[in-house]
């Protein structure tokens, strides 16, 4: 079958000062400043507009103490998308800043597979560090959406549309999936938090909030296969990712375009490169 190709967006959303030991198994001794960026993802030809993933809310921001840079409805309204009028969304995992927001497109059918909505129900759920991330919103209203037939569920490795594929990595939850799409410039894989960072995926350091290690790992692995180079896996919350990639429209949107080449080569890097001085503002 015949890929489409699509253009493929991050729009950043959120931020979050950390140190780095918070964002690896096991700490890092650099100990420097490594934030943390919260991205949603746009992808889209002249045939369809796919969202991926709804982000958090400032009522979540404030629980959290999470700093909204530019609300998702604003960042997708700068992409020309109307969230009412959203058809398709994929939810990679239900944690409250991927899986929030879901009222803001009404209607639209949520691909989300299994094994996270019986996750986010199931026993594991007991555990505060596994529930942590989750909101008990969130869970209901993806419940909600159930009841009113607006989700698919997928079981595995999926092709979502030509050129658009799910794949199911799991490791930081039971049901994570990862989304391979086909651009101008090859295969994009959009890891989201199959990887948080491009170190943990590069260096084999995992972040910390994970329901498996060994899947973790392993998904490193397979989803460097499933690029066609590692400047085409994209991880979940790295900051390099706007100072890497062109800023697309306005600065201000926060939005920058994954389907062309990165200004720069992705390499094992070191902590040291995420310190406020690492990405463009």
């Amino acid at each position: 079958m015949t890929e489409e190709t699509y253009e493929v967006y991050a729009i950043k959303y959120a931020r979050l000062m950390r140190r780095s030991p918070d964002n690896f198994l096991g700490g890092d001794a650099h100990d420097v400043e490594m934030p943390l960026n919260y991205y949603v993802w746009v992808v889209s030809n002249d045939q369809r507009s796919i969202v991926v993933d709804t982000g958090f809310n400032e009522a979540m921001a404030q629980k959290r103490n999470r700093q909204i840079v530019k609300p998702v409805a604003q960042g997708l309204k700068a992409l020309g998308i109307e969230p009412d009028k959203v058809k398709d969304v994929i939810i990679t995992h239900m944690h409250y800043d991927h899986a929030g927001n879901i009222d803001l497109v009404p209607g639209a059918r949520l691909h989300l597979q299994e094994k996270e909505l019986q996750y986010a129900v199931s026993k594991f759920m007991t555990f505060k560090p596994l529930r942590h991330a989750y909101s008990a919103r969130d869970v209901e209203m993806m419940v909600k959406r159930l009841y009113n037939d607006e989700i698919v569920f997928h079981d595995g490795d999926s092709r979502l549309a030509p050129g658009v594929e799910l794949v199911h990595i799991g490791g930081h939850t039971l049901g994570l999936q990862s989304v391979r799409v086909h651009t101008a410039r090859g295969w994009v894989v959009l890891a989201s938090d199959a990887s948080h960072y491009y170190d943990n995926i590069l260096n084999e350091s995992p972040f910390p909030v994970v329901h498996d290690v060994g899947d973790m790992l392993a998904g490193h692995r397979r989803l460097m296969t499933l690029g066609e180079s590692p400047s085409h896996v994209i991880p979940g919350h790295d900051p390099l990712v706007m100072r890497r990639f062109p800023r697309h429209g306005n600065p201000t949107d926060e939005i920058v375009a994954l389907h062309v080449e990165p200004s720069e080569p992705v390499y094992a890097t070191t902590a040291d490169s995420h310190t406020e001085g690492g990405e463009s503002e």
